[in-house]
């Protein structure tokens, strides 16, 4: 049997009890990592650790002390950490932006945006106090590369996701940390009522659908499979990508 691509690696996946969080735990998981799926939602995470076989942490991405408790827990568990998979994130529902709200803006900059910050400032130390090489993906949208009208401070926070992940490899890719982003198309998951601005149906997914030149919207296994290679040894030498999950909707 061919060796697993992630065996023996740590790996946390914030966002990772449901969508395409889980769908990268699982991944993960399959490959031969320890995961901790962290997750705001406790019952969920609890949930979903059981049916994949691994660890939950029960985590508000926006605040630095829950960060600061992930890490302990990884520490404690598994006696260190490799992957940080960002994948927790939020939205409002699609609507004209004089629309938006300030609680609306504040969402999507604090859960999208805040959130890597922190992830950054509290497991960075640690990699390169252990100089441990270490992994960091991003789980951006296509949205921060062709935005399209009705959200627009979405867009923005996923851009500011993928700018921040350009800059974090330039500036730490010569202690071996290594950042990416993947960018997936909308899928079929908990939040695409809110980036469609009506129910989540086929029939209302078809106009959308019909941008992407492979037909059909990204997947929890397309953007497992897309972390996975990053976040292996095979990728030993990309950092600071944003890799389009998107069926070619950003030709």
């Amino acid at each position: 049997m061919a060796p697993r691509r992630l065996e023996g690696k740590v790996a946390i996946v914030t966002g990772g009890a449901s969508g395409f969080g889980k769908g990268i735990a699982k991944k993960f998981v399959d490959e031969g990592a320890k995961v901790i799926i962290a997750d705001l939602s406790a019952a969920s995470a609890e949930a979903a650790a059981k049916e994949l076989g691994c660890q939950f942490s029960v985590i508000n991405v926006t605040l630095r002390e829950d960060w600061q408790a992930l890490l302990k827990s990884a520490q404690d568990q598994y006696g260190g950490l490799d992957i940080v998979v960002n994948n927790a994130g939020a939205t409002y529902v699609n609507k004209p932006t004089l629309e938006v709200t300030d609680k609306d803006f504040d969402l999507v900059m604090d859960v999208n945006v805040r959130s890597i910050y922190l992830s950054t400032s509290v497991f960075l130390p640690y990699f390169l106090e252990q100089k441990r090489p270490g992994v960091f993906i991003q789980v951006s949208s296509t949205a921060a590369l062709r935005p399209r009208p009705g959200l627009t401070w979405y867009n923005a926070s996923k851009a500011a996701v993928s700018n921040a992940t350009k800059t974090l490899a330039v500036e730490y890719g010569p202690q071996k940390i290594r950042f990416n982003a993947v960018c997936p198309v909308v899928g079929s998951t908990g939040m695409t009522h809110l980036f469609l601005g009506k129910p989540d149906t086929e029939e209302n997914r078809a106009g959308f659908v019909s941008t992407i030149p492979i037909g059909r919207g990204s997947t929890p296994a397309d953007v497992a499979n897309a972390c996975c290679y990053l976040a292996s040894d095979e990728a030993e030498f990309i950092t600071g990508v944003n890799l389009e999950v998107d069926g070619g909707r950003c030709v």
